[in-house]
């Protein structure tokens, strides 16, 4: 099987196949990544323009680096777009897989309103490390800050979180 960065290579030399097997690997994580950032609004429209910018830009592909966080970096940068020209009014409780299990689908609502009262910052980092399972030297590569501008913001998002979960205890 080849490598992610081997096909992205691929991918320049203008082999759709590649595109092809990326989009397949990619598929269900990007668009979660993207439902998650925008509270279900627009991922179609923002998935499709994240794999246009992948093919526009293959030839520019550091392949000493990892395609995955190439790919969710240009996704995230499209979802920051996309929050600074409007205002989601999506439920930010949706839940993207369908389930019929019932406690499953309220702790999903549960986390979906609590992630939606984090800053946008400490929300990212939430995110990629722990529903996409990123390391921390990824999500600092892919927010672009220090390793531990990443730790800092996961330690307030945390702190942030267990005050909320107190407060809605009580």
């Amino acid at each position: 099987m080849e490598s992610d960065e081997a096909l992205v290579a691929d991918l320049a030399r203008g082999e759709e196949s590649a595109l092809r097997e990326l989009l397949r690997r990619y598929e269900r994580p990007l668009s979660h990544f993207i439902f998650r950032h925008t509270r279900g609004q627009d991922v179609e429209d923002l998935y499709q323009e994240t794999w246009l910018r992948v093919a526009k830009q293959a030839v520019r592909f550091d392949s000493t680096k990892r395609f995955s966080t190439w790919l969710f970096q240009i996704a995230l940068n499209l979802c920051r777009d996309w929050h600074r020209r409007s205002v989601p009014a999506g439920d930010a409780t949706a839940e993207p897989v369908a389930t019929s299990d019932l406690a499953r689908r309220e702790a999903a609502m549960d986390a979906a309103a609590l992630l939606a009262n984090l800053p946008e910052a400490q929300r990212e980092v939430v995110i990629l490390r722990y529903y996409h399972d990123m390391t921390e030297e990824e999500t600092a590569s892919i927010l672009d800050c220090p390793k531990g501008t990443v730790k800092s913001r996961m330690h307030h998002a945390m702190a942030r979180l267990a005050a909320l979960v107190r407060k809605e205890a009580s």
